[in-house]
């Protein structure tokens, strides 16, 4: 019974609040602009949380094709990891990367030096089940007068926390493009003012790419890692249109001997 009542509470409390925002958005043209920036912060507080809730309801309801999910990781893996893109619709779908730097979501930028800014991004929906994933990425270059183009994607706190030299990183991904493209995955780990670089050549065949980065081999101290971060860098892009259709990164500690 308590737990009707809940039910009964809620949703009139919902409606009473869909009503309130109603009556402001008719009322938003001749509303004074000291009640406005006061329902403009209100609403934009309210929308962060909501679109977090629409984001992990889509993430979990768009489910893959029968066969999809995170590739079966190497024996001993400790944390593995779908960024955003690939797990569920973005609130910006897709954008024109004009400039130099343009963030993609909370963790996923792109960058590039073309002057043109002929470079366009935008998510979009798998259906293939070798795609793995339920979203992919698409970059499509157009006019191209530079000399890279990257993705940089941030590793989470829950990929960082613990992470030591003896750590073993994957990369998994799967790659389509519609000419054969030179790419790099480098890996980026900070420790107080130092970056140390990893860099390994993307698979020229097959649209499938793994790379493994041995920490150890990097040169990292015994500081901890305080960030990290993947670079996906393309060179050669004019005209070319390149999907992302998947994307995992996972660690193992490496075998002690």
């Amino acid at each position: 019974m308590a737990g009707r009542l809940a039910q009964i509470l809620d949703h009139w409390h919902l409606r009473s609040v869909q009503a309130r925002w109603a009556r402001a958005a008719d009322a938003a043209a001749e509303t004074e602009p000291f009640e406005l920036r006061a329902l403009r912060a209100e609403g934009r507080a309210l929308r962060r949380q909501i679109d977090r809730v629409i984001h992990a309801a889509d993430q979990r309801l768009a489910l893959p094709a029968p066969g999809a999910g995170v590739p079966r990781p190497p024996l001993g893996t400790d944390w593995a990891w779908r960024a955003d893109a690939w797990r569920g619709p973005l609130p910006g779908p897709g954008s024109v990367a004009a400039d130099p730097r343009t963030k993609v979501s909370d963790d996923l930028t792109l960058h590039h030096d073309c002057p043109l800014g002929e470079v366009a991004v935008r998510q979009l929906r798998n259906h293939d089940a070798a795609d793995r994933a339920p979203h992919g990425l698409a970059v499509e270059v157009f006019g191209f007068r530079g000399s890279f183009l990257s993705l940089d994607l941030r590793l989470p706190a829950s990929g960082i926390t613990g992470l030591k030299a003896r750590h073993l990183v994957r990369v998994d991904a799967v790659i389509d493009s519609d000419r054969p493209l030179r790419g790099f995955a480098r890996l980026n780990c900070s420790q107080g003012h130092n970056v140390t670089q990893m860099v390994r050549a993307l698979p020229d065949e097959g649209r499938e790419a793994m790379v493994d980065f041995d920490l150890a081999s990097g040169g990292l101290g015994d500081a901890p890692i305080e960030g990290a971060w993947l670079d996906l860098i393309f060179n050669d892009v004019a005209n070319a249109r390149i999907i992302l259709r998947d994307l995992v990164l996972s660690r193992r500690p490496r075998a002690e001997f």
